[in-house]
């Protein structure tokens, strides 16, 4: 009797340890109710203008002079034109797609990262504690970042804007 009571309990766990639906890479939405720090964007820093009268209308709910725009910047920083448009920066996407472009890339990586994933699902305590298993299901993968930059140096690559190599190395 107890056999068969151990036995029900252990088919049980192993049961509920298997369900769940799809597995999720990480979990990107906030659970807690704390400011996003990555949603708070710096302000430019204030100006006095040169001519008072010639300041624009105040416009409730509208943008600030000294709001940023990241997409305008990104834009800016990577060689195009800001204030073009859709369609200005002809060059820029010329550059970016000169390999070619698939349109369903998206799905494509989803569905291999998810087969990856389920592979690489972790043990079945793990699965049942609900611990997170990416970084070693992936580690095959990783790049040594300090290995790479240690060979890019060796071969006389300049590397200005790569950080001092933790080991001193």
């Amino acid at each position: 009797m107890i056999a068969r009571l151990g036995i029900a309990v252990l088919l049980s766990l192993t049961l509920s340890a298997c369900g769940g639906g799809a597995p999720k890479l990480f979990n990107l939405r906030k659970t807690d109710r704390t400011p996003d720090e990555f949603s708070i964007l710096p302000s430019r820093p204030l100006e006095t203008p040169p001519n008072r009268a010639a300041l624009p209308p105040p416009t409730p709910g509208g943008p600030n002079r000294t709001d940023r725009a990241p997409l305008s910047e990104a834009v800016a920083a990577l060689g195009g034109n800001p204030a073009g448009g859709t369609g200005a920066d002809g060059a820029l996407v010329a550059t970016v797609s000169r390999y070619g472009v698939e349109p369903s890339i998206r799905g494509q990586l989803a569905a291999e990262d998810l087969a990856f994933r389920q592979a690489n699902d972790g043990r079945l305590l793990e699965r049942a504690f609900n611990l997170n298993v990416y970084y070693r299901a992936y580690q095959r993968q990783s790049l040594d970042q300090y290995a790479e930059l240690r060979r890019l140096r060796r071969d006389g690559v300049r590397t200005v804007a790569a950080p001092p190599d933790p080991a001193g190395n």
